[in-house]
């Protein structure tokens, strides 16, 4: 992600407007020491039920289905974000089980199906995000299909303006398509991850001075001038399970001309990385976002570069109560993580992070965030790395406990504790848009990789 968003709305923005409200807080200490031990036991099962959930919220629209990414409150009614299903995709396969390696292989063939059923293009992308089931728009237009339209074509989110192509949108679901491929032996898979790296690499080399591979292309099909180092990091994932797959030594040329860029984008005096550029040549330094520093971790397992989760871990960090000025976290509840970039830790709290939206809380938790930074420190597994990821992950699993209660998906009730909010309270990213204390497929499947010690980056998955 770059310091200007452009004319491609983020993947992870939301457009509604109202906050989610937390469960009741538990009384009695025998009572919460009790029902603490039992959610945590359980809290992978009910996590992977919310992924279910998601996936069969629209029954009626056909056996070809995503995973809607938000809860309805979020306003985002049936978007499924490609980079949420290709979390989720990775998240049952990490499951082990045989109902999550069905649930994948029926994602990842919706994934096939948009790209070969595509409205306007045939050739590999696919889209930000797609509408899997019927609404109503905010001017009163009717959205009547499912994910495949009654012409036959994939449902691209018009609505919303979700129709450009993200370099690392692409990544991610090049990589859940690879790691189907490695699980399953199916071909078709293996095919389909490989049209996704064709269509990257025509689409975003670059031989500006900085390098790498740029943002991608907006609905209109224009290119976008920036260069992001969160993208090129997806890429360091996708080409390395391309190369392992197909033997071809292409996609270890590919890997290593986004290896360059990323580390190019080091701050060796701080020990952290930077977010990109915005026109291939100079550097932005502000903000500095908190997945460059875990992802980066996960894709290159370099020891010169690990501080950059002490960075993440240390200077991101935040703790969310209810005395918070903007909190919406309820009374006698707290939880730790980390935001997602310095910008969040200094957002203005007197003003909403856009029209309409709620004014952020600056110790607002980014669970998505927070679930791979604990998975990269177990990964790392220097001293004291595990004992903070369990902390972490501690924190997570309170919050699918307690926060995001009522809330639904497909007009059908969430199960009971199942899902964790995509932040504690309203919080700015500080680049352009806000996460708020609604459920989440991505926050929740990246929450099971962790726990599952599953790295998708360097091939853990399938």
């Amino acid at each position: 992600m770059t310091g200007s968003q452009g004319p491609v709305v983020s993947r992870r923005a939301l457009i509604g407007t109202g906050v989610g409200v937390g469960a009741a807080v538990l009384t009695g200490a025998g009572t919460a020491t009790a029902r603490a031990a039992e959610a945590r036991s359980s809290a992978p099962t009910r996590a992977a039920g919310f992924l279910a959930a998601a996936m069969d919220a629209y029954p009626e629209c056909g056996p070809v289905r995503l995973a809607q990414s938000y809860t309805d409150q979020a306003g985002l009614f049936s978007t499924a974000f490609t980079y949420d299903n290709a979390l989720a995709v990775l998240a049952h396969l990490a499951s082990g089980t045989a109902d999550g390696q069905a649930r994948a292989v029926v994602l990842g063939d919706a994934l096939l199906y948009a790209q070969a059923h595509d409205p306007g293009h045939d050739d590999g992308r696919l889209r930000q995000a797609y509408n899997v089931g019927p609404y109503t728009f905010y001017d009163g237009s009717a959205q009547p299909d499912g994910f495949v339209r009654a012409d036959g074509t994939a449902n691209v989110g018009t609505q919303f303006g979700f129709t450009g192509t993200a370099v690392g949108d692409m990544a991610w679901a090049g990589i859940a398509l690879a790691a189907l491929a490695g699980r399953t032996g199916e071909r078709r898979f293996l095919t389909g991850a490989v049209r996704i790296g064709e269509w990257i690499e025509r689409t975003g080399r670059t031989d500006e001075p900085l390098g790498g591979y740029k943002f991608g292309v907006n609905g209109a099909d224009e290119k976008l001038p920036f260069t992001s180092t969160e993208h090129n990091t997806d890429l360091l994932g996708l080409f390395g399970r391309l190369a392992r797959l197909t033997g071809d030594r292409v996609w270890l040329e590919r890997r290593a001309r986004a290896e360059a860029f990323v580390k190019k984008m080091w701050e060796p005096s701080g020990g952290f990385f930077y977010t990109g550029t915005n026109d291939g040549v100079t550097i932005n330094r502000s903000p500095v976002p908190e997945d460059t520093q875990t992802w980066t971790y996960l894709a290159l397992n370099s020891p010169a570069h690990a501080r950059s989760l002490d960075w993440a871990a240390e200077q991101l960090a935040v703790l969310d109560t209810a005395e918070r000025r903007n909190s919406t976290v309820p009374a006698g509840q707290s939880y730790e993580g980390v935001t997602f970039s310095s910008a969040g830790l200094l957002a203005n709290e007197d003003a909403p992070i856009a029209d309409g939206q709620p004014k952020p809380d600056r110790n607002g938790v980014w669970f998505e965030g927070t679930a791979h930074l604990a998975l990269a420190l177990r990964t790392r597994r220097a001293r004291g790395d595990e004992a903070r990821a369990r902390r972490l992950l501690a924190s997570v699993e309170r919050a699918q406990e307690l926060l995001g209660g009522a809330q639904t998906l497909g007009s059908r009730a969430v199960p009971e504790r199942s899902g964790v909010v995509s932040a504690s309270s309203p919080l700015d990213t500080g680049f352009g848009f806000g996460y708020y204390p609604y459920r989440h497929t991505g926050a929740t499947a990246w929450y099971l990789l962790a726990v599952s010690r599953a790295n998708p980056l360097r091939g853990r998955t399938g």
